[in-house]
């Protein structure tokens, strides 16, 4: 999996991408993840299996999503907090729930009110994530 942490500048995504790499590591999984910007977001998706969007780019998650679903890529809105998860399992974790979602809702037939057949939403969050942690579980 390839997971691409967005932020305004690319300051805060790189330091939640280095805690994603090293969640990964502890938890014997091969995956890279990488910083990107909002600018260099449209060539960066080539390069992603899920984007995690920053908590302060909530404005843009419906045109993040909008430019993501045409390659099969995966978006989630990551929460006001996720900078206090300082050995990244939170962020690895809902990365990896957004590409599971994405995975099983691929070959399913589209549902009333999504044009990809995925739910806008979950349970627990308007953006789809869940509200509590899930230290320790990638």
């Amino acid at each position: 999996m390839r997971i691409l942490v967005v932020c305004g500048a690319g300051a805060s995504s790189t330091f939640v991408a280095l805690r994603v790499r090293r969640a990964a590591a502890s938890s014997g999984l091969e995956l890279s993840a990488f910083a990107g910007t909002e600018q260099s977001l449209p060539i960066d998706l080539d390069s992603a299996d899920v984007v995690l969007l920053g908590p302060h780019l909530s404005r843009s998650l419906a045109d993040v999503r909008a430019l993501a679903a045409p390659r099969g890529v995966a978006v989630a809105q990551l929460p006001d907090d996720i900078f206090r998860d300082l050995d990244g399992h939170r962020a690895l974790a809902l990365a990896r729930e957004a590409a599971d979602r994405a995975a099983a809702h691929a070959d399913a037939p589209a549902t009333a009110g999504s044009p990809e057949g995925i739910p806008s939403t979950t349970a627990g969050s308007p953006e789809g994530i869940p509200s509590t942690t899930t230290k320790g579980t990638p």
